[in-house]
C-alpha cells in the first residue's frame, strides 16, 4: 500500500520558483510512470475573500510534455515578440470593439483536441 502511494506521487526532479507581483510561477520538472520527463507550469495568485475574511490561493496548471516544447515555446515567443513590437494596444482595442473580427480560428473546441493525441501520458 505505501509503494503504491509513493509511485502515485512522484516528487520533482528541478523546481523554479518566479516571484511576480501578486503572482507566483511555480515550473516544475516531474516525470510519467514511464520515466518521460514533463513539465507542469503553476500560476499561484494570492486573493482576499472579503465575506469570509481570509486570504486563498487560486492555482492554474498547465502540463508540457517534452514532444510539444518546441511548438509550446514557437508560440509564446511569437505571442512575446508581438507585445515587444510595442503596439499600440489602447488602438488595438478601440479597432476591435468598432469593428467585427474573423475570431474563426480561436473557435476550437476540446473535443477536437483529444482526438489529435491520446492522454496516456501517465
Amino acid at each position: 500500500m505505501e509503494e503504491q502511494q509513493n509511485q502515485e506521487r512522484r516528487p520533482d526532479i528541478h523546481s523554479e520558483v518566479v516571484r511576480a507581483g501578486k503572482r507566483t510561477y511555480f515550473f516544475d520538472v516531474k516525470t510519467t510512470r514511464n520515466g518521460q520527463p514533463y513539465l507542469t507550469i503553476t500560476e499561484s495568485k494570492r486573493r482576499f475573500l472579503n465575506d469570509e475574511g481570509k486570504f486563498v490561493y487560486e492555482k492554474h496548471k498547465i502540463f508540457l510534455y517534452r514532444e510539444d516544447f518546441e511548438k509550446f515555446v514557437k508560440g509564446l515567443d511569437g505571442a512575446i515578440r508581438y507585445i515587444e513590437l510595442d503596439h499600440d494596444f489602447d488602438e488595438v482595442e478601440k479597432n476591435s470593439a468598432s469593428k467585427e473580427t474573423d475570431e474563426s480560428h480561436l473557435n476550437i473546441e476540446f473535443e477536437d483536441l483529444e482526438d489529435e493525441k491520446p492522454l496516456d501520458k501517465e
